[in-house]
């Protein structure tokens, strides 16, 4: 399959990309060399590969669960420049 001048102009219409002539003669010769290597890709035989679900052989890959006590909010206030009512006080970033 190759690509005509149009059908690369079509594309750019469709991207509203806009390119001078040069650029659609350069890109033409590259999508063709793209659609080249992809119909190569097409002749390799894959019919004795069975498809991937995982890259791995191992599937739910989850760690135990594991229960922590929390820091008391005490304890995490101290590092807070403001407090209030035992939450971080920040400034006001919406409505402005």
């Amino acid at each position: 399959m190759s690509l005509t001048k149009e059908e690369v102009l079509k594309i750019a219409k469709l991207s509203k990309l806009s390119f001078e002539e040069a650029e659609i003669e350069k890109f033409q010769v590259e999508l063709n060399d793209i659609l080249k290597y992809i119909d190569m890709l097409n002749e390799v035989d894959t019919s004795e590969v069975q498809p991937l679900v995982h890259i791995n052989d191992v599937v739910n890959n989850f760690r135990e669960k594991e229960e922590k006590a929390s820091i008391e909010i005490e304890k995490v206030l101290l590092n807070a420049p403001e407090s209030a009512e035992n939450a971080i006080v920040v400034p006001k970033v919406v409505g402005e």
